[in-house]
């Protein structure tokens, strides 16, 4: 081709592309344009309420406890008391697998509940306070943070979500030998009266409150002996790892029972467990199903209580 024919056609095909862009833009612009712009918006606005439930996790009392900013309903206690590394170290009582279980039936209520009823059950029970409205900014924070750590577990932290109990002993838990273990092995962080180290400064609690007015009432998970004792088993003292444990299966059972043994904060119970035959094995209030005693269910032995209610279930 001549290369004076070379330029002319350079131009017509650059003078086509444009009009083209032009008209696409015209045509096309109004809606893809926002459609880009709403989802970068609609991911930022995702991650920063992710970022605000981690930080009413790891800071609850800032906005939530007796001096809260936000609102005044919960103890002075931090949902990452319980929860250790934000929820997200395995046997700590993590939220792997919270999100592809919720919503779900427990039988403590007899209804299928949800992702929020289930937080509302820690801030009235663990953190002995007052529920969160549902629709809440706080509220659908904490369920978008819990959801980002679920759907990036994989199946083995799903797995290692749920507090295992210490192998059972073949007595009941002891709380005379479990005080002399807790102040051993616990009393340096907890404090001898169970009452935790409180930093004025930052105005949380650094180690938590484990009996007295400030912890976790009857109500609470942790006031199952077995629950606790799995909890303590795998992560106490602090920093221990499941693994590498400090403790003996025996201390952690009697440091357990030493500690739901004392006075703490008490709340209706009523309504829980509406069918008496699903109870725990360790609840510690009845009526029961069996006929083992309020003592046995809460301190063991275990194993005959364990073995009882398997033969139930197989008649």
């Amino acid at each position: 081709m001549p290369r004076c024919l070379i330029v002319p056609i350079r131009l017509m095909l650059w003078t086509v592309f444009i009009t083209i862009s032009v008209i696409a833009g015209i045509a096309f612009g109004p809606f893809l344009l926002p459609l880009i712009s709403d989802t970068r918006k609609t991911d930022m606005a995702n991650q920063q309420l992710i970022a605000y439930g981690k930080e009413l996790l790891i800071n609850t009392p800032y906005f939530l406890g007796p001096n809260g900013r936000i609102a005044k309903i919960s103890n002075g206690m931090s949902c990452g008391n319980c929860h250790l590394d934000a929820g997200t170290r395995s046997f700590g009582n993590s939220f792997f697998a919270t999100a592809s279980t919720y919503p779900k039936y427990r039988a403590r209520s007899g209804t299928v509940e949800t992702v929020e009823k289930r937080i509302n059950d820690c801030f009235e029970r663990s953190l002995n306070g007052q529920g969160l409205d549902p629709g809440s900014k706080e509220m659908k924070a904490l369920v978008a943070y819990i959801h980002s750590v679920g759907n990036s577990a994989t199946p083995e932290m799903r797995e290692n979500a749920l507090i295992k109990p210490p192998e059972f002993l073949d007595r009941p838990a002891s709380k005379e030998a479990g005080k002399l273990a807790y102040k051993n092995k616990c009393s340096g962080c907890h404090g001898e009266n169970g009452q935790g180290l409180f930093d004025t400064n930052s105005d949380k609690w650094v180690n938590p409150p484990i009996w007295g007015e400030n912890s976790y009432n009857n109500g609470a998970g942790f006031y199952r002996v077995s629950l606790l004792a799995g909890f303590i088993k795998a992560t106490m003292p602090f920093g221990a790892v499941n693994g590498a444990t400090q403790l003996s299966n025996e201390e952690a059972w009697d440091i357990a029972a030493y500690i739901n043994s004392m006075p703490r904060p008490e709340m209706q119970l009523n309504d829980d467990w509406p069918e008496i035959s699903q109870k725990p094995f360790d609840y510690p209030y009845g009526p029961y199903s069996d006929n083992f005693t309020q003592e046995e269910h809460k301190y063991g032995p275990f194993k005959p209580i364990l073995q009882a209610q398997q033969a139930r279930v197989k008649k």
